[in-house]
């Protein structure tokens, strides 16, 4: 008998192949998009379009410095906005020690080193993320917990605050985030803070994620959670309520857990890094592919080139919000592999990832926006695929999903020496817009590694709701990851505030480490959360069925802001089975509601008794 799901995946298929069959007859694969700048010399900048800039180290630094001033004036406060924007410096040193390059950013903001090595390139000066002040026209309220949506990778930074007269800000570069902000490849000389703790407070934090990457001192401060993996580490100052350290050379132990809530791995169980673009010795432009690595542990870079694949930007199209879906679906067909050059793209049709090692990679956190109920992004049952720098919205109509990996049909392979992988994927279910899914990110396929993902149904935006009990009728998610495929890894698995489970757990020999959850704010009555006769859904639920899971460092947080009468049972929900484990994990009142049981009926309550003092489980089952 054919299913539904059979006929869905042979008219993708019949439609991506007419789409490449037309292109092939017409002879053209590119668009607007795929033209060289003919004005360059030598090897031409490649036209990634208008919202990318480029730095030469022969650049001023008051010219640079002025060019990113002005975008960071315009994306500071612009949390909800279209705008999308990627910088990128050639290999070179930029700045002096009494001329340093010191700049700030904003929202949809992407910095980056061209260097085949972090060292490659330098930056003498800061790179920073300060608090919003939110209060009194911009004067108090300063916190970091709204601070999304940036990247800062492959570069190294010499701190160096010359010329500041704020004693407090001068010695120390600040880095005060939160979800989906991502530090990857970065070598930093100088102290680092991951809060701003300059100026009028509260100072609040909530981030975060490092990959590939090597610290003098870094002070974690006031951020609640923290992913720090495969990287160096001199120092780390405290901790809140759930820092996780998984291949880090230098982490703090674990042995004071939870005095001191720290969760170290020795070894990553299963990681790659995120592909970035640089420029080799001859000028030519490349995207290097890192490979996948088991039981791994500090830096790739060390010792040279980080092992891996390196693709010519040649065999990349370079998509513009200009050009038609059609003609993207077609490159990816013909085994081309796909850059989005800054922007948003509404996709009333699902773009299909369907070659083995194919790669799509975000410029500027490129943004797919669901139209008319579509799934923007489908990856097939292949092995090696690569989804990277993307942001995911829902559209105003319900899609089934918003990126699917896998098609449940098991009509495909996968390898687990070469994992179909997700790096810094973002996920969005209002904010800008009212938006409408059953469910975020679906993962069918086996062997797939998430590594970060915001997984966000919007607790806030400017949707023009008049209150939070009209959002939970209209802006709505049921579920954010459901993850059916076996062998699965997260690492920095970030997911919150959908309507039913936030992450639901079916496959088999699945690994998280770092999860991070806030339970939907916005349910109207305890009657509009609930689970059959149970008292709403856990934020992490493992299916009934799995033999085997392992969790490491994961937290479960409540602030029912509209009715703080309401009742969840259980933070985490899982089989009692030998198989199923979860190390070092709590739950914690922000100022609403309760948590009556950690995991399983276990654990005591988190209610306003204890506002914001974590409930923690050190391990489940207990030894």
């Amino acid at each position: 008998m054919t299913t539904r799901a059979g006929r869905a995946v042979r008219r993708q298929f019949g439609r991506i192949f007419a789409i490449g069959l037309a292109v092939v007859t017409v002879g053209s694969l590119t668009g607007t998009a795929a033209h060289a700048n003919p004005t360059t010399k030598a090897v031409p900048t490649p036209a990634f379009g208008s919202n990318v800039t480029i730095f030469d180290p022969s650049q001023p630094v008051e010219q640079i410095q002025a060019v990113l001033d002005a975008t960071y004036a315009k994306q500071v406060n612009n949390e909800m906005g279209t705008d999308r924007y990627a910088f990128y410096f050639k290999p070179g040193t930029y700045g002096t020690d009494t001329k340093p390059l010191k700049f700030k950013v904003g929202y949809y903001t992407e910095v980056a080193g061209l260097g085949a090595s972090p060292n490659d390139v330098v930056i003498n000066g800061k790179i920073e993320v300060f608090n919003r002040c939110t209060a009194d026209g911009g004067t108090s309220n300063c916190l970091a917990l709204v601070n999304f949506w940036r990247t800062l990778s492959n570069l190294s930074l010499k701190v160096n605050g010359y010329g500041e007269t704020d004693g407090c800000r001068g010695a120390t570069n600040f880095w005060a985030v939160s979800q989906a902000v991502s530090l990857r490849r970065v070598n930093v000389s100088g102290a680092f803070s991951l809060m701003d703790y300059c100026g009028a407070g509260p100072y609040y934090a909530s981030g975060g994620f490092i990959a590939d990457s090597q610290f003098g001192s870094v002070v974690n401060g006031s951020q609640q959670q923290w992913l720090t993996r495969n990287s160096k580490l001199d120092s780390w100052s405290n901790a809140v309520w759930n820092q996780v350290f998984s291949g880090v050379e230098g982490a703090p132990s674990e042995d004071l857990f939870p005095s001191t809530p720290y969760t170290t791995l020795a070894k990553t169980p299963v990681s790659r890094e995120k592909p970035y673009l640089f420029i080799d010795a001859a000028g030519k432009w490349n995207v290097r592919v890192p490979s996948a690595q088991k039981n791994s542990s500090g830096i790739t870079w060390g010792s040279g080139l980080t092992p891996g694949r390196t693709i010519p930007l040649s065999n990349f199209f370079i998509a513009k919000p200009s050009d038609p879906e059609w003609l993207i679906q077609a490159n990816l067909l013909l085994g081309k592999n796909l850059l989005f050059s800054p922007g948003v793209y509404h996709i009333d049709q699902s773009l299909t990832v369907l070659w083995p090692n194919q790669v799509v990679l975000g410029q500027g956190h490129a943004t797919l926006t669901a139209v008319n109920g579509a799934t923007p992004l489908r990856v097939l049952d292949v092995p090696g695929a690569i989804v990277a720098g993307l942001t995911i919205d829902a559209g105003t109509k319900e899609s089934k999903t918003l990126l699917q990996v896998g098609t449940k049909l098991g009509l495909g392979a996968s390898s687990a020496n070469n994992p179909t992988t997700l790096s810094d994927v973002y996920f969005r279910v209002g904010g800008p817009h009212i938006g409408k899914t059953d469910t975020a990110l679906e993962v069918n396929s086996d062997n797939v590694l998430i590594d970060h993902t915001w997984v966000w149904r919007a607790d806030h935006g400017v949707e023009g709701f008049s209150g939070d009990t009209e959002r939970w009728k209209t802006n709505t998610g049921r579920y954010g990851a459901v993850i059916n495929g076996d062998n699965v890894t997260a690492t920095g698995l970030f997911v919150e505030h959908f309507q039913k489970y936030n992450t639901v757990w079916n496959g088999n020999g699945g690994t998280t480490v770092l999860y991070q959850n806030e339970l939907p704010y916005d349910p109207p009555t305890q009657a509009d959360w609930m689970n059959g006769s149970v008292e709403g859904y856990a934020g992490y639920k493992v299916g009934d069925k799995v033999k085997t899971h392992n969790l490491y460092g994961a937290g479960v947080y409540v602030f029912n802001q509209n009715n703080p009468s309401i009742h969840t049972e259980n933070g985490f929900e899982v089989p009692n089975r030998p198989g199923v484990k979860l190390h070092h994990i709590m739950t914690v009142n922000l100022a609403a509601g309760t948590i009556d049981h950690v995991v399983n009926g276990v654990g005591g309550p988190a209610d306003t008794t204890g506002i914001g003092v974590p409930v923690f489980v050190t391990d489940y089952p207990a030894p």
